[in-house]
């Protein structure tokens, strides 16, 4: 059973430029009281400054929780990208690829990954653009593929999107390709579950980061309150308490009106801080040794 001390959610954002207000972080005390924002820059957050915040200056004992996919799909095909020979065999290595073609990309950004030649081709960049190989040949669906972890999400009755697709609001491809490129540079940091081993020194204690998805934890704290207030996006503090209190958190002081991306962030870190005793979550049903080299998983998914 994993013990911490601390709780950090991270809504992350794989927009283009160097600072974004949709990148916000919540920290929850494992000791109790209302989750805070972790003050933000005055332009707001650059993926390079949380990625030093990751490396240089997480309290101990924390468990982060970052909104984005930490693979991509591979079990479907047995390959992230069927027909083309650089496909990587593991998540470290998908990674690294990543990282490696956006080497001149400044901010942690995927543009020039999206612009290759062979990588481009698997993916969905607007309604005109789609590219040849986005649909596996006997593909049912056309939202695209899928990894397993985002299939037990579909079974808790949540709508993840492809981290193939690039189009509408809810895609996540972006901040996903960006967000890999950060795991890379974390490599012997912080260990990334279930991709990479915990290290064997302290098993139950230590920093470790999982993929989250916020739209799980609101799901959770609505269904706990009996329905009420059973949406994904909170746009008030009273919405957002009224959801805290779902998950037995005491509520923030503010009032009026807060941005989603605040909101998940704070949502999410009282979340993590009730449900990461429960075993079920560090032990999803349909997870493998195999299923977690290759796509990860999302904490919270059964």
């Amino acid at each position: 059973m994993r013990d911490f001390d601390h709780f950090l959610a991270i809504d992350w954002s794989g927009a283009k430029g160097e600072r974004h207000k949709g990148i916000a972080l919540a920290l929850a005390d494992a000791k109790g009281g209302p989750p805070v924002l972790v003050e933000a820059p005055p332009r707001g957050w650059a993926r390079t400054e949380v990625l030093g915040l990751l490396r240089d200056e997480l309290p101990s004992n924390t468990l982060v929780g970052i909104d984005l996919g930490i693979s991509l799909p591979f079990v479907d095909a047995g390959a992230y990208f069927p027909g083309w020979d650089e496909s990587p065999r593991h998540a470290n290595g998908l990674w690294e690829l990543i990282d490696r073609i956006c080497a001149n990309d400044p901010h942690l950004g995927a543009h020039s990954f999206l612009r290759h030649p062979e990588a481009t081709r698997y993916f969905r960049h607007s309604k005109d653009n789609v590219g040849d190989r986005f649909h596996l040949p006997d593909a049912i669906s056309r939202e695209g593929r899928f990894r397993q972890a985002e299939t037990a999400q579909r079974a808790q009755k949540c709508r993840p999107v492809s981290n193939f697709n690039l189009v509408g609001a809810a895609q996540v491809g972006k901040s996903s390709l960006t967000g890999m490129r950060m795991l890379h540079h974390l490599k012997g940091h912080l260990p990334v579950w279930p991709v990479q081993p915990i290290p064997p020194k302290h098993p139950t204690r230590g920093s470790l980061l999982v993929e989250i998805y916020t739209g799980l934890a609101a799901k959770e704290a609505a269904a706990s309150m009996g329905g009420r207030g059973a949406r994904t996006k909170l746009l008030t503090y009273a919405d957002l308490n009224a959801a805290l209190e779902g998950l037995d958190s005491p509520p923030v002081a503010q009032i009026g009106e807060i941005d989603d991306h605040s909101s998940d962030a704070l949502l999410t870190a009282a979340w993590l801080r009730k449900v990461h005793k429960e075993p079920e979550r560090w032990e999803p049903r349909t997870l493998t040794a195999e299923i977690a080299r290759v796509e990860g998983w999302t904490f919270g998914a059964f």
